[in-house]
């Protein structure tokens, strides 16, 4: 792209259409299509938790972005090393994590990914091969890229892989790291959720052009720019950058264009709080859906039919109404937790 503009990857009236699964392995794509399912009823859960006070921190939903992770995720292994952001609740279920264990995070319990004691921002686990989230915007960036480094050093072709936002790529550490990446051939692939807000501003009042890969290229880092609601499409391109990380080929660059249902945080829409942030715009980009985009794909290739669509869904629905109820009646952490989890020894002498 020489003007670095999105095009129709930015037009919510276009890509409408279904995915497009032929050569694709079924068993794959089904469960992908469970996987978004998966996420988007637990985002949904948490958005209902929180409206009704259950939830007492703040949470960031990424309904409607499901296909990002879920592709990325299908190409990477458990010994690889992710790192997300403050809307990582579909970075860390997309590698398996579970359900219950991050309803009870939420929830602040005992049983939570982070003991309770991290809430949505600070989930961690890495023996599903995510090694953490934070809400400083960027602040996971570096680790990633040292995270690759080191996988580099290990020689057991594992890579990292850094979660961040249109909105990141403002952060002077983020160029650090992608100059950093590139210098020093890291395995590592930088993954930019472009949903074109930051917070509540619009990318056109934040930046001169709307592709983040400009940035991918002034590093000389390949990059590619994808339909981020079309999870054969992500799952194409991750593979491609994954593959040549592990093969010695240095850091990717993969922008994935989306748009959040919800508004920044909490269940909100934020309608006109920001350029084209307004009902009928929202609309428009519901639309692209990529869970409903998959499923017609699947439907009109004959691979799927609606009883095995709603089966799934019951299911599914079954299993987040089971994983939240189960959290919610998990204890809490003991008060002791509040210095023994913080300072290491804690109440020792030395």
């Amino acid at each position: 792209m020489s003007d670095w503009s999105l095009g129709h990857l930015a037009d919510p009236n276009r890509n409408q259409q279904p995915i497009d699964v032929r050569g694709q392995d079924t068993d794959a794509l089904i469960e992908q299509l469970r996987m978004m399912l998966l996420i988007r009823l637990a985002e949904r859960c948490l958005a209902d938790g929180r409206r009704e006070r259950l939830i007492g921190g703040p949470v960031h939903l990424g309904v409607g972005q499901e296909a990002v992770a879920v592709g990325v995720a299908a190409e990477l292994r458990k010994t690889d090393r992710v790192f997300g952001a403050h809307r990582s609740h579909s970075h860390v279920l997309s590698m398996g994590s579970s359900l219950r264990r991050l309803f009870a995070e939420v929830l602040g319990k005992d049983t939570g990914l982070s003991r309770g004691m991290g809430g949505s921002m600070h989930l961690w686990d890495q023996p599903n091969g995510f090694y953490g989230s934070v809400p400083i915007v960027s602040g996971t960036v570096p680790l990633a890229v040292g995270a690759a480094l080191a996988a580099k050093m290990q020689g057991g072709g594992d890579i990292g892989v850094a979660y961040l936002g249109d909105g990141a790529v403002e952060e002077g550490v983020v160029h650090e790291s992608l100059n950093l990446a590139r210098m020093l051939n890291a395995p590592a692939l930088f993954v930019v959720e472009n949903n074109l807000f930051a917070s509540h501003m619009h990318i056109s009042l934040r930046q001169p052009r709307e592709a983040t890969a400009r940035f991918a290229a002034a590093n000389d880092i390949p990059y590619e720019i994808v339909d981020g609601n079309d999870v054969v499409q992500v799952r194409a391109a991750a593979a491609r950058f994954i593959d040549r990380a592990r093969a010695g080929g240095g850091p990717g660059f993969l922008e994935a264009v989306t748009y959040r249902w919800y508004g920044h945080v909490d269940w909100r829409e934020d309608i006109d709080v920001g350029v084209n942030r307004s009902a009928e715009y929202v609309d428009a980009w519901r639309k692209r859906d990529p869970v409903a985009r998959l499923m017609a794909g699947l439907q009109s290739a004959g691979l799927m039919d609606n009883a095995s669509l709603k089966e799934m869904e019951a299911v599914l629905a079954a299993e987040v109404a089971t994983a939240w109820q189960l959290a919610q009646n998990d204890p809490y952490p003991p008060l002791s937790a509040t210095a023994s989890r913080v300072f290491a020894d804690a109440g020792s002498s030395t």
